[in-house]
């Protein structure tokens, strides 16, 4: 069998011979642990994305299924988060008149994210400074905040995000309710002052949701609470896929699956360092959008990877698939037992958890230091949280990686450019004759180009500028590409720009040492077609020969 083929169905086999009972017991712990951390979430991650709290706990069971079984991250734990509810959000309120079209989009999300792990696109992740990941999860945490203030004060939530929240806060006038502040205060109170020592025996946000509950119904009764929610499990519904919604649909969903998607791999590597193991971003993907296909046809919230779960089952003990199939059916009971229980927790309730996490999701270690990172680094971060906030998801993570490769182009432009060495051959040194051209000992008819390492588009101006005018002094120039690792395009086309300088000056152009992948960059591209095929030596001693000869020393 195909080794690959062998490597899934062995990590499909739960009772392998490592499978014990230590490892079972520590799936069990983790799988209930982050089945008590998810349904508060997933309620209020539901209810924010104005499809309900049952369209939160849905996503939940769906994506969490299937990434579990499917996935490239053992540990994983897969279910609505805070970037995919804040771009659902938008989506619904702009489809309020046809839910079944936004439904529509994220199946077609779930099909793209697919696509990308077919492709094996998610390896490219890895790539995203940080800086643009500290930009991107803390604007989430702000839109959160922002769009929960109002049910956090008593007023209902605004359609439209955070710009449509702030425009609204004057409708706190007329909506506001001290007993919605006074419980969503209580809740979020609660989940922050929770030891994290008893995080693992009980999770804070379970805690939260207790005291804000119990508040609520024993006390400050006349707040309003979620209302009724459906204790059976859902049906399937058919979307809407008629060409025109299937066109106007690409976009959106092309969203929801590059947010589901960072957000997936980026969960993965916080599992990775805490159990150091490596996770299969294609696999991961490719489970990924089958869970949120399904999660589309049954009208639920979509999902990624969720941080604090995940890290909730992996301290608890979860190690395997096990953990996150079992977290899921443990979700499956509480829709099915709980939902009277659900239907009188109060909106303010989730409003404080919501908050709570808004706070866990905003990089204060990277805010906290930010003063002390290069000012550089400072602006793509802020400029990726604004873009976040205020403009659009999926834009601010693409003008972030814009900038920020601009920004790392310049330093790589210094480092590439010290790596060069441009200087000139004395003739008495270099062909070891007492007289050199017309009398002059200092004579340097040859000049020496040496390319040392890494060129790429980050010095490819640098180099035709500063080369340019050292090939312009001597007869001969000799190109060394013995100590060249990679030459990209760009700088492969500044070669030729090189090559041609040599040509118009009547300089004789040696290419010494041109091996591997940078002599097939240049050969692919025809850069040196105007240096003669006898001109093109392998050691210094070539060189040295054929100069001699071309100057008749």
């Amino acid at each position: 069998m195909h080794r690959r083929t062998m490597d899934y169905v062995n990590r499909l086999s739960l009772p392998s011979l490592q499978y014990d009972l230590s490892t079972l017991r520590g799936d069990v712990l983790g799988g209930v642990t982050a089945a008590v951390v998810s349904l508060p979430v997933a309620l209020a991650f539901g209810l924010a994305a104005g499809l309900g709290p049952a369209a939160g706990v849905y996503g939940a069971i769906s994506v969490g299924f299937f990434a579990a079984v499917f996935g490239g991250t053992r540990s994983l734990i897969s279910g609505p988060t805070g970037s995919m509810t804040v771009a659902m959000a938008v989506i619904v309120a702009s489809h309020a008149n046809n839910i079944a079209e936004a439904f529509t989009i994220v199946i077609m999300a779930g099909l793209i994210q697919i696509l990308f792990g077919l492709l094996r696109i998610g390896r490219y992740v890895t790539y995203t400074p940080y800086s643009v990941i500290s930009g991107f999860m803390s604007g989430v945490g702000v839109i959160i905040i922002l769009v929960q203030t109002l049910p956090f004060l008593g007023a209902p939530v605004a359609a439209g995000g955070p710009v449509a929240t702030l425009r609204n806060l004057p409708m706190l006038v007329e909506h506001f309710q001290g007993s919605a502040l006074a419980i969503a205060a209580a809740t979020l109170a609660a989940a922050v002052l929770w030891p994290n020592r008893f995080d693992r025996y009980l999770p804070a946000t379970l805690v939260a949701l207790a005291v804000g509950t119990l508040m609520g119904l024993l006390w400050l009764t006349a707040t309003p609470a979620i209302g009724a929610v459906p204790t059976d499990l859902p049906s399937f519904e058919m979307p809407d896929f008629h060409f025109g919604v299937i066109v106007r649909a690409v976009e959106p969903a092309m969203v929801i699956a590059l947010v589901g998607s960072v957000d997936t791999l980026l969960t993965a590597l916080v599992g990775d360092s805490m159990t150091r193991t490596r996770h299969d971003p294609s696999r991961e993907l490719l489970a990924q959008g089958i869970g949120n296909v399904f999660t589309g046809f049954i009208q639920g919230l979509p999902g990624s990877g969720a941080t604090p779960s995940t890290v909730a089952n992996i301290r608890a003990g979860g190690t395997t698939l096990a953990s996150g199939v079992l977290s899921v059916g443990i979700l499956v009971a509480m829709v099915l037992l709980l939902g009277d229980f659900v239907a009188s927790i109060p909106n303010a309730v989730l409003a404080g958890i919501l908050v709570k996490v808004a706070l866990d999701t905003i990089d204060w270690r990277f805010l906290s230091r930010m003063h002390r990172v290069q000012r550089e680094h400072m602006m793509v971060m802020l400029l990726t949280l604004g873009l976040t906030v205020f403009l659009d998801l999926v834009a601010a993570v693409a003008v972030g990686m814009i900038v920020a490769a601009v920004t790392s182009a310049r330093q790589f432009e210094r480092l590439e450019m010290d790596s060069v060495i441009s200087v000139p051959l004395l003739d008495q040194s270099f062909f070891g004759t007492e007289q050199s051209k017309e009398g002059d000992s200092f004579s340097a008819r040859v000049g020496l180009v040496s390319l040392k390492g890494t060129f790429t588009v980050a010095s490819s101006s640098k180099l035709i500028d500063t080369i340019g005018a050292d090939i312009r002094d001597h007869e001969v120039v000799i190109l060394d590409f013995s100590d060249t690792v990679y030459v990209d395009d760009s700088a492969a086309l500044v070669v030729e720009q090189l090559v041609e300088t040599a040509v118009i000056q009547d300089t004789h152009c040696i290419v010494m040492g041109l091996s591997g992948m940078p002599a097939r960059n240049l050969r692919a591209l025809d850069v040196l077609k105007r240096v003669p095929p006898k001109q093109i030596v392998g050691s210094w001693d070539e060189a040295r020969e054929l100069a001699a000869r071309l100057l008749s020393v």
